[in-house]
């Protein structure tokens, strides 16, 4: 035991570095129970519980622990965008529009309600005034499909569903936007 309590040499096993703490003479530390049953001679009682009936949120053994509030709010989110981002990709990438066609109403007044009036610039795309809502090729970028503004001057001018749907969370959802966005959109 005397080799214990001296320093260990360069080389010693790691348990002799810790063998003061198993010295005999030191007190007993109480040890936790890991099974229950009746406490043996000199161990405390486990604290008693009140009936489940008797508690105001009962356990209930298998539930799962409830969402983090950021979770919750994604889970909402995403329920709230889904049906437009689903109709943006449909018109989008299918072919129920052809390019220089523009959207029958129903879908024209969903993309204006819910996407292009959170564009940060709805005014100046708008400009003098709204025709119609069209599909076409972007001008710089010929293999991606995108929307356009016809306004009644003649002139069209795309604008990024993706800017709208950001401006749109980060109104509706203001402590968790930035967080959604940065997980859930590819650019900024």
């Amino acid at each position: 035991m005397a080799a214990a309590l001296s320093l260990p040499r360069a080389g010693a096993p790691f348990f002799l570095l810790r063998a003061s703490r198993f010295t005999p003479w030191a007190a007993p530390v109480p040890r936790r129970r890991l099974l229950s049953g009746p406490p043996t001679a000199g161990e405390p009682a486990p604290p008693a519980l009140p009936p489940t009936s008797k508690l105001a949120n009962p356990p209930v053994v298998g539930t799962p622990e409830p969402p983090l509030p950021f979770r919750a709010a994604e889970a909402e989110i995403l329920r709230d965008i889904d049906p437009v981002v689903q109709l943006i990709k449909d018109i989008l990438h299918s072919d129920r529009y052809g390019d220089g066609e523009c959207l029958c109403p129903k879908d024209e007044n969903v993309v204006v309600e819910k996407l292009l009036s959170y564009h940060p610039r709805a005014q100046d795309k708008i400009g003098c005034g709204l025709d119609a809502i069209m599909v076409d090729r972007h001008p710089e970028f010929r293999k991606s499909r995108c929307l356009f503004v016809v306004r009644t001057d003649g002139v069209w001018i795309d604008f990024s569903y993706q800017k709208c749907l950001r401006a749109y969370i980060r109104e509706k959802y203001p402590s968790h936007a930035e967080r959604f966005i940065r997980e859930h959109f590819k650019r900024t």
